[in-house]
Order: structure tokens, then C-alpha cells, then sequence
């Protein structure tokens, strides 16, 4: 269980050094991911810092996009333009396992850090290198962010009503899965890395928009082998009936899942209708998927002439699988959640408490934890480049005052400007808020 001492140990990746030189949200969340299970995780900023600092929701000029998911991590400062900044990077980068970076393909080459210049010094080194369309292609040089693979995969195709517009999720999805896949490819390699002998490193190619459409299941095969396109349906399922959203007499939200033969004729016994269960057409997906406007009005009907209690006492006790929509308020107090310490409570650097989700999955013997989170810009500039890779004072104070580092308390006077990340830094991974 979380919450007790044994959360002190370290977690599964605690010898791991990962340079998080990232920006928004898909590698930043790899990285993430990485430190919540104890890798040293260093974030390399920009000296005016990463554009999650100034976006999002904000709480005192502090962005809780920016304290929520690069907790864990220690953030150092470097102007990857300046041959200072460039060769602090290459030193830091000789001490790590995984460098995780999203430039557009070419520009770290430009700079002398790419890959292979890298490796040459440090021939372990994986490094993830994500991008929008990934390293090859006609439109490898291309901007793009989140949204942009959440359009060109087919998701926005297929969420949404039939009679609305193709839908975007107002949340960065492409990124997330992105971030998941790119923590798992970090963690294939290390695997070959450490059971091959010679130990060598490699390099991953990563774009946005196929994770997404590799998400999104047989479409495609649905289309070669059939001709068919998949299209929008709402909240219905186009393999299953009855799966919905139904609202209750007293305006909740309820969704229904009946994939099981055994929930689907649960469900018609809970509201009343056994005589459907007799049916030879609903002995299987596609004779219920026949009949789903019929299916839906009864059961749309059982459920709005109750109240949301009365209808989950009785999935309760008929076992059906439905459960009321719910907001973060509800989560807030929910009982599974609490029971589970799905959430947990972090003070940020200031000091103040803030919930968060807490680390997945659960390991038995190796859990991750919340150490700390997202720190102000350049908060472990003396720890990570003086204390531990030996450069001077004197070089720090002297990059400080040619902007190629920033200290925390110059970090938050000013937001990022737009003008550098669409050259150089425009990560092609973002998603807007």
C-alpha cells in the first residue's frame, strides 16, 4: 500500500540518469514517467525557460501544468546556442543513460550534440528523439504539434457525434500516448543495451501521430479488407450494444458497458425487458448492434425514470457494469480512490499542498513515489553543473551573466518569447492547452 515507510526505498530505476532536453508535453511526460519509478531525471531548459511554466491553469504565477508533471525532476539551465552551453550539454549527456529530446530532426546535429556525437563519447547513451512525424518522411522538417497527430492518425475522425464535427480531446492525448511509448521504447533499449555484449545504445524515432493510430486499433484493416470507413457514433461503441451514456431522473450522467454476453443479459433482466434475451439476435455483438436504437430507448427509458442511487444500487445488485460521469470533485472524495491513494498530496516548492495523481502502476516490491515537484528554473544549476560535472563558480556566474543560464530568482520575470522555439526548440511534440 502507498503511504507507508516502504515507500522510502528506491524505486526500480534509481541508477538510471535521464537529460530530459524536452519541451511541452510528449517527451516531458517519458521523462516523467521515468523519475516517478527514481531515475535521475535533469531537466535541460532554455534560460527563459519551458513553455509549460506560463501555460495552463495558474496559482500565484506558478503554472500547475508545470508543478504536476515535471515533478521529480531537477532543473538545470543551458543555451544550447552558445558553445559554452553546448559543451556543458555534452558533458552532462557523457554521465547518462537517456537523453530524451524533441528538436526539429538536424538542429542538435547543428549544435554538436546530436546522436552520434554523442555516442562517440558516451557509446551507451539511448537517446528518444520525438518529433510530430518523426526523422524521415517528406514532412520530417514540418511543425506540428499533439492536435496536429490527433487530426492526420484518424482519432479526430472518429470522436465525436454522427451529426457533429470530427472532435479534438481537450487534453494533450496524442502527447500522453506519445510520452507512454516513448518511456517503454527508453526502456527496450537499455534492456539490449545491458544484455548484448559490447553494451552499445541506440537511437528511437518517435513521432506523434503514429503511437495515436496505433492506439486506434483496425480501422485501417477495416478499410483494406472491407472498404469501410469508420465514423463517428457518440458515445456508442461500433463492435458492441448496448454501450452508452444515459441520463438519470435526477440529471447524472451514467455510462453502461455490456460487452460481456453475461452483462448484456444481466442488464435487460436489471431493467425489465428478459423477454430480449430470448432473442436469437442477441446472442452475439453484431445481432445487438442491429437492434442499437432499440436497445438504447429502453434502456434510456428505465434509467431517466430514476434516480442515479436507484439505478446503481440495482447494477449493484444485478452486477451490471455502469458507473455516474465524474467530475474532479467527485473524485476528491471518492471512496475507491481514497482506499487506493489513487491521489496523493505533495507540497510544492513554496511549500503549499497540492493533490495530484499518484504513481501507476503499483509495483509490490519496487514502487514509484512523489518526490518533490515541478522546481523553479534552474533551481539545481550549482548542484548538476558545478558540484557534480566540476565546473567552476566562475563559469557559472560567467554564463549568468551572458543569459546562457538562469538562476531562480531571474527565472520567472519574464514568459518564454515565441521567437526562438519555432527555429531551434519548436518541439513538434506540444499540444495545446
Amino acid at each position: 500500500m502507498k503511504g507507508t515507510t516502504e515507500d522510502e526505498r528506491p524505486g526500480p530505476l534509481a541508477n538510471l540518469r535521464v537529460i530530459d532536453a524536452s519541451t511541452l508535453f510528449a517527451g516531458p511526460i517519458a521523462a516523467t514517467l521515468l523519475a516517478d519509478f527514481g531515475a535521475d531525471v535533469i531537466k535541460v531548459e532554455h534560460p527563459k525557460g519551458d513553455g509549460q511554466r506560463h501555460m495552463g491553469w495558474q496559482r500565484d504565477d506558478t503554472s500547475l501544468m508545470w508543478t504536476v508533471l515535471n515533478r521529480n525532476k531537477r532543473c538545470v539551465t543551458l543555451d544550447l546556442h552558445a558553445p559554452e552551453g553546448q559543451d556543458a550539454f555534452r558533458r552532462l549527456a557523457s554521465t547518462a543513460d537517456i537523453v530524451i529530446e524533441n528538436f526539429r530532426p538536424g538542429t542538435l546535429e547543428r549544435w554538436g550534440v546530436g546522436y552520434e556525437q554523442l555516442a562517440a563519447e558516451n557509446p551507451g547513451l539511448v537517446m528518444v528523439r520525438v518529433t510530430a512525424f518523426g526523422q524521415t518522411g517528406p514532412w520530417r522538417d514540418r511543425p506540428g504539434f499533439g492536435t496536429i497527430a490527433e487530426a492526420m492518425s484518424g482519432f479526430a475522425h472518429i470522436n465525436g457525434h454522427p451529426d457533429g464535427p470530427p472532435t479534438l480531446p481537450p487534453f494533450a492525448l496524442g502527447d500522453a500516448i506519445t510520452g507512454i511509448f516513448g518511456a517503454c521504447a527508453a526502456m527496450f533499449a537499455l534492456r539490449h543495451r545491458d544484455t548484448t555484449p559490447g553494451g552499445r545504445g541506440q537511437s528511437i524515432d518517435l513521432s506523434i501521430y503514429e503511437p495515436v493510430f496505433w492506439l486506434l486499433g483496425p480501422q485501417l484493416s477495416v478499410y483494406d479488407q472491407l472498404g469501410e470507413v469508420q465514423g463517428r457514433t457518440g458515445n456508442r461503441a461500433p463492435f458492441t450494444s448496448p454501450r452508452n451514456l444515459y441520463e438519470s431522473a435526477d440529471g447524472r450522467w451514467i455510462a453502461i458497458s455490456a460487452s460481456a454476453q453475461s452483462i448484456a443479459e444481466r442488464l435487460m433482466r436489471m431493467i425489465g425487458q428478459e423477454q430480449y434475451v430470448d432473442e436469437p439476435w442477441f446472442a452475439d455483438h453484431v445481432g445487438r448492434l442491429g437492434h442499437i436504437d432499440e436497445l438504447d430507448e429502453v434502456i434510456e427509458s428505465w434509467i431517466g425514470a430514476r434516480s442515479c442511487d436507484e439505478v446503481l444500487a440495482a447494477s449493484e445488485e444485478h452486477q451490471v457494469a455502469a458507473f455516474p460521469v465524474y467530475t474532479a470533485a467527485d473524485i476528491a472524495v471518492d471512496e475507491q480512490y481514497l482506499a487506493r491513494e489513487s491521489f496523493t498530496t505533495v507540497a510544492d516548492d513554496q511549500g503549499v499542498p497540492v493533490r495530484l495523481q499518484n504513481v501507476v502502476p503499483l509495483l509490490s516490491e519496487t514502487p514509484g513515489r512523489h518526490r518533490w515537484l515541478g522546481p523553479a528554473i534552474g533551481a539545481h544549476n550549482r548542484e548538476v553543473l558545478v558540484d557534480e560535472l566540476g565546473f567552476s563558480e566562475a563559469d557559472l556566474e560567467g554564463w549568468a551573466a551572458k543569459g546562457i543560464v538562469a538562476s531562480p530568482p531571474a527565472a520567472s520575470d519574464d514568459a518564454p518569447e515565441d521567437t526562438d522555439a519555432p527555429e531551434d526548440t519548436d518541439a513538434l511534440s506540444g499540444a495545446e492547452p
